[in-house]
């Protein structure tokens, strides 16, 4: 295996999850589908495994909750080897998501959730509590949607419901096998943000198939890029691979456009937000007229009884005969802040205004993102790349040849 970038620091993380040397080889194969890997994985941290299709990245998911067994080498949880315990008490410490969702059809949404739950001996009103309680952490309402079956969600919704399962007995892991793989673009980019969203509050340990690395940049704290074999070429955290790719393959696989990737690892909460002048709904057109003359803007936006955006309205549009229901354009391209600038850029091409409106989860506004806010934060990014670089251009370690302990 060729040298490799050291790693970045744990950061004070205890190892939730170690593999040691694990191999599999399937009957009939030559070849092993995992061969000999090593790597920790921090508790609390998001740590994606991404490589190309046939890879072994989705094999060892399954090895790590002993789906499979292993031909060799050790699965230690939390300082336990549980290689060779047994695999249903192992399962029930994690969860698992797969992109299929694999929810029970002739099961209700509450009944497809308890599932764990039920199989641990929970009361019933436990349960019920736990599954409302997870119906509104992945943003559906429970007495809406708690006795649906799957026919009658989309795609997205399922997808949530599957998430919700994974976490209900609570586990400190979840492993997630191309969770958002089969779903639109635009509904992944949410269920992305919402997901992220949702880390933030329950720092779980989750270990992330994929084999899009815009994803795993977007995702992840740290990745893995695997090669056949799922032999590990480079495992760092996002910005270390996007600026310093260990060799010619995680280049290769990076692509082209890492500078704009890296606009995935910046999110609208941790930029300035600017103010257009704004108006509730109703106000009169002199009043708005006299806002949007008293600032440098184009535009003004009006907003309903709970501030959320309307439509914008240029003084041109003021100045016309016809109802103001009838002239301006409407508020699109919203993010919420829990956004990636990546996300704020792509809603911005389809800007009336130039800018972009940031919301809360409830829909109220904001601010607005700008284009130079953007390039502002790329700018740092790229300094903060070359500073690294320049730093670990100092030979103050050895350089190491195999998949680093984290």
């Amino acid at each position: 295996m060729p040298d490799q970038l050291p790693p970045s620091p744990l950061d004070g993380n205890k190892v939730m999850i170690s593999l040691q040397h694990l191999t599999k080889v399937f009957p009939g194969q030559r070849e092993p589908a995992v061969n000999d890997l090593s790597m920790d994985i921090p508790e609390g941290e998001i740590v994606i495994l991404v490589g190309p299709s046939g890879c072994g990245k989705s094999t060892t998911l399954r090895l790590i909750n002993r789906l499979i067994e292993p031909t060799d080498g050790k699965i230690v949880l939390e300082g336990e080897d549980v290689t060779r315990v047994n695999s249903d008490e192992l399962r029930r410490r994690m969860g698992y998501v797969i992109q299929q969702i694999g929810l029970f059809p002739h099961m209700t949404i509450e009944q497809n959730i308890a599932t764990v739950p039920r199989m641990l001996g929970w009361d019933r009103k436990r349960v019920a509590s736990r599954v409302g309680e997870l119906l509104e952490t992945v943003g559906m309402d429970p007495e809406q949607y708690r006795r649906r079956y799957p026919k009658e969600l989309s795609g997205g919704q399922s997808q949530r419901v599957g998430v919700a399962r994974a976490m209900a007995a609570d586990p400190p892991i979840l492993l997630m096998d191309e969770p958002f793989g089969a779903i639109d673009p635009i509904t992944r980019d949410r269920l992305q943000n919402e997901f992220l969203r949702l880390q933030s509050d329950i720092k779980k340990t989750i270990v992330f198939v994929t084999h899009d690395i815009d994803e795993a940049v977007k995702m992840g704290d740290r990745i893995a890029v695997l090669r056949e074999g799922s032999v590990i070429a480079q495992y760092d955290t996002p910005e270390r691979i996007l600026t310093n790719p260990a060799d010619a393959y995680v280049e290769t696989f990076i692509g082209s456009g890492a500078s704009l990737k890296g606009l995935t690892l910046a999110y609208v909460r941790d930029i300035e937000l600017a103010d257009w002048p704004i108006a509730q709904k109703g106000t009169g057109r002199q009043a708005m007229r006299e806002a949007l003359l008293g600032s440098d803007r184009t535009a003004i936006l009006t907003l309903d009884e709970q501030r959320r955006p309307v439509r914008w309205y240029t003084a041109r549009d003021l100045d016309r005969s016809e109802s103001l229901d009838e002239v301006g354009l409407p508020a699109t391209a919203l993010v919420e802040s829990n956004a990636t600038l990546h996300d704020a850029l792509d809603q911005m091409l389809t800007s009336y205004t130039g800018s972009v409106i940031v919301v809360d989860r409830d829909g109220s506004y904001r601010g607005t993102v700008e284009l130079d806010a953007i390039k502002h934060r790329v700018d740092e990014i790229r300094a903060a790349a070359r500073e690294r670089a320049r730093q670990m251009s100092v030979p103050d370690h050895e350089p190491m040849t195999q998949a680093p302990s984290r």
